[in-house]
């Protein structure tokens, strides 16, 4: 088993969450890969971009992929361009992704987007090309180029992996409701939802997180 951990938007593979399951992981002898997803140029970013960056870091699988918020979006839309059914097997006939836990994950991103901006806000990101936000793994507002909200428009709100997928959200999200993902999971039979007393995320429950983790991997 190999996991590849996806981090959050504005995030970094020094996130408590990413961390902690490396240290998690680690002690059960479990490779981890947490690849930083803005390859160091935030400023560029795109979801393209960063498919990229989870290719690389599959590298023809097998894995399992974790994915956090938008990590989690990212983790199902490679899942879904790489299905179990038919194209998602490397040479060998490796399964690439054999499993999905996605921690709060930010479906319906690309039209949900928008709704997080004052009006003439995006109108402004369009002209001057950029907008600064606060990147929580460099610790500092760095810009965001309007790539990013064009390239996002060109994925679907809800990527149809088939994979077996765990998803772990909190009841109290208000960054990406929990009906979100409760919508996601009864119309999808290969999903198991928890949800557990918390928010978007998720780091008083990081006990709670492996527990359910561990048990849909079957470590135990």
């Amino acid at each position: 088993m190999r996991i590849v951990y996806l981090h959050g938007f504005a995030s970094s593979p020094q996130s408590s969450k990413a961390q902690f399951f490396r240290r998690k992981f680690s002690e059960r002898g479990i490779p981890i890969e947490i690849p930083r997803l803005d390859q160091g140029d935030f400023q560029g970013l795109t979801i393209t971009g960063q498919l990229g960056v989870v290719e690389r870091a599959v590298a023809g699988g097998p894995a399992v992929l974790m994915g956090s918020s938008l990590g989690g979006y990212l983790a199902a839309a490679y899942a879904a361009r790489h299905p179990v059914a038919a194209g998602g097997r490397a040479a060998g006939g490796r399964v690439e992704v054999e499993r999905l836990i996605l921690l709060a994950p930010a479906f319906r991103f690309p039209s949900r987007w928008a709704g997080r901006f004052v009006a003439g806000e995006m109108a402004r990101w369009k002209e001057t090309g950029s907008l600064p936000f606060f990147h929580y793994g460099d610790k500092k507002e760095v810009a965001l180029g309007y790539e990013f909200v064009e390239d996002a428009g060109r994925y679907e709100d809800e990527p149809a992996f088939d994979q077996p997928a765990l998803i772990l959200h909190g009841n109290e999200d208000p960054v990406v409701p929990v009906e979100v993902s409760r919508t996601f999971a009864a119309s999808h039979p290969n999903v198991r939802l928890r949800v557990l007393a918390s928010g978007h995320e998720l780091t008083d429950v990081l006990e709670e997180l492996w527990i359910e983790t561990a048990a849909f991997l079957r470590l135990d």
